[in-house]
């Protein structure tokens, strides 16, 4: 049964993680995309983290079911080649800075010149105006700038605390799977083809500011609380492990007290959540004893008790151990394969459930050049690949 983007061609001339991974992720729906990496290292992303015999994981992940040519796309041939393969697709991706492609002749004006059904996504790091357009950045500079790092910040100390996981880069490869379907969707409605821009600082900022930039969206507020709702969460120790519960709701709030045997949370000033904003110091102290309590109580205890009164929980579950845990299973969350050259794979599932047009994991992730020939061909120019591999303009 054919994906939701069935019949759409994507060129994916981007590197690292904000650009390659939404193209991915647009193959599981059904897109097929041709990815142009640099003769020589190719993709940054493919000497990043855990590898097996050259294969790692990121690259994987960002660039399973697609095929890849290398060449020189600096050189006039390079760029006639890129041409050629954008004149017979829907959507072209590229993470360079601002400019850079203008320079060698494939910015979106060279592009799209002769056709008005082309969907042009530049993703970069801080956009194409303003005294940072021109600097490189990688996910923590952009962590750094667009306020990830104080967010996390732990508010006793102050320290900007950076994620450990190239958050920056997937929040903007997720706001770009968005804008690219809706620029095909507004294509379909007759608006024809459009240059997109995405920086990730535009990402990061809406990101993050839908809930935790309270204060700096209510410009009126009187500043008694913290600008982040989630900025008092702290997980539970346990005896034999970590757990964390969400009391948002009354009824969670009691429960979670009850669960963990916590006296005090009968007292009229803690009845309801209007009540505990009036008394922060009360409602501080029983969440206090609430953490000093789950230290003689198991994890199975913990789970038990706060299922049983309704109460949002769950247990810290690392990611080396997720794939036994029974509603992952029940989930069908991961999906275990071969590469034919790293070995084993398990990986997630394409996380969205189509009813009519299933998303499918594409195939494993290309080597560098791997199909450099078939694409050439393609392009009808079969009679010139020596020719063109000899000059160093593919490989």
């Amino acid at each position: 049964m054919p994906g939701a983007l069935d019949g759409i061609r994507i060129i994916d001339c981007s590197t690292a993680l904000t650009g390659p991974y939404p193209a991915a992720l647009l193959a599981d729906q059904g897109a097929e995309v041709i990815k142009i990496e640099r003769i020589g290292l190719g993709d940054l992303a493919r000497w990043v983290g855990v590898a097996v015999n050259g294969v790692s994981a990121l690259f994987q992940a960002c660039n399973r079911g697609k095929r890849s040519i290398a060449l020189d796309l600096t050189t006039p041939e390079g760029a006639s080649i890129v041409r050629e393969l954008v004149a017979g697709a829907d959507v072209f991706i590229q993470n360079f800075r601002p400019g850079a492609l203008d320079r060698a002749g494939l910015g979106h004006a060279d592009l799209s010149a002769g056709r008005d059904d082309l969907i042009y996504v530049s993703l970069s790091g801080f956009g194409s105006v303003g005294p940072y357009a021109h600097k490189g950045a990688y996910d923590t500079v952009i962590q750094a700038y667009a306020g990830l790092a104080s967010n996390q910040a732990d508010p006793d100390v102050g320290d900007p605390v950076f994620l450990r996981q190239t958050a920056a880069d997937k929040i903007t490869a997720m706001y770009a799977v968005q804008a690219i379907t809706a620029a095909l969707l507004a294509r379909e409605r007759g608006h024809g083809g459009q240059h997109v821009e995405l920086s990730m600082t535009d990402a990061v900022v809406s990101f993050l500011w839908a809930d935790s930039a309270g204060n700096e969206v209510m410009l009126d507020s009187d500043r008694t609380m913290n600008s982040s709702f989630t900025q008092g969460s702290r997980p539970f120790r346990f005896a034999d492990g970590w757990g964390i519960a969400t009391p948002t709701s009354d009824a969670d709030f009691h429960g979670m007290c009850e669960a963990l045997g916590v006296e005090g949370h009968d007292d009229p000033r803690v009845a309801t959540i209007g009540e505990r904003r009036k008394h922060t110091q009360l409602t501080a102290d029983i969440m206090r004893a609430c953490h000093a309590a789950t230290p003689s109580i198991t994890c199975a205890e913990a789970l038990q008790r706060m299922d049983e009164l309704n109460v949002p929980f769950a247990l810290v579950v690392p990611p080396s151990e997720m794939h036994e845990d029974p509603h992952a299973i029940a989930m069908g969350l991961f999906e275990e394969s071969v590469h034919p050259v790293g070995g084993r794979l398990r990986q997630p599932r394409h996380p969205a459930r189509f009813s009519a047009t299933p998303a499918e994991l594409g195939g494993p992730s290309p080597a560098l050049g791997e199909h450099t020939d078939e694409i050439l061909t393609e392009l009808g120019l079969a009679d010139r690949i020596d020719d063109l591999r000899s000059a160093g303009i593919v490989r």
